[in-house]
């Protein structure tokens, strides 16, 4: 992570913090707004990267925020989507991991029973897998200076992939806390609840699944090939 990435994460790792401690939203104060504008229009002259690390930070922190529209323009959203899913993935692991170390049953903690690791390991696989996604969309965006029209092949299968994941991150999550997870005192339900309406949001499974089939169809055998090649390269 560059110097000045780092400097932005923990700026916004600070404002959002703020923001859910006080129920106020400084986000377009803080300047995340003009996150993508080019330095020489007096933006921040930052990437689609910088923009994955903040989202992902909006989505542990405040997943309730309209911290993606503030960065992200409206072509752009689905993508902006993706990485607060990961960030809200992220966290609910990181909950549930936490949990099962803490809570003790039968003289031990749930987290040295083989089934509830077994579930976990899955659960770590899904949320890995859209951080993975929405890293290699922020990559691609990059590349295509940002234009949507260019990645619309990387749009499409990191939503859904990321709509996929939220079934499995969400089940697993409350099964392993139990029934302290629907509390409205812990804060589980604060990155499951909007990860289950995100899923919904901007395109739902099938939505993207169609637009991804037909691509894919239209690249025919060796095209897709060609396509997925020139893209990792």
């Amino acid at each position: 992570m560059s110097a000045s990435r780092d400097m932005l994460c923990d700026t916004a790792r600070a404002v959002f913090a703020e923001a859910a401690a006080k129920g106020v939203a400084p986000v377009e104060e803080a300047g995340f707004g003009s996150l993508l504008v080019p330095e020489d229009q007096g933006g921040f002259g930052g990437d689609w990267c910088d923009a994955n690390e903040v989202l992902q930070i909006a989505g542990v922190i405040v997943p309730e925020l309209p911290v993606a529209e503030v960065i992200a323009s409206e072509a752009l959203q689905p993508a902006a989507m993706v990485s607060l899913m990961a960030g809200a993935m992220g966290q609910a692991l990181a909950l549930s991991i936490e949990h099962v170390n803490m809570r003790q049953q039968f003289g031990r903690p749930l987290g040295k029973f083989q089934a509830v690791q077994q579930s976990l390991a899955v659960m770590a696989c899904e949320v890995r897998a859209v951080e993975a996604a929405a890293a290699a969309l922020a990559v691609r965006l990059d590349v295509a200076n940002l234009d949507p029209s260019v990645v619309g092949f990387e749009i499409a299968a990191a939503k859904l992939r990321a709509n996929r994941a939220v079934g499995v991150v969400t089940s697993i999550a409350h099964q392993v806390h139990g029934a302290i997870g629907f509390t409205e005192e812990y804060d589980l339900h604060r990155v499951t609840i909007p990860l289950m309406r995100w899923r919904g949001t901007h395109g739902n499974d099938a939505h993207w699944a169609q637009i991804l089939g037909r691509q894919v169809a239209g690249f025919g055998g060796r095209g897709l090939w060609e396509v997925m090649t020139a893209r990792g390269a």
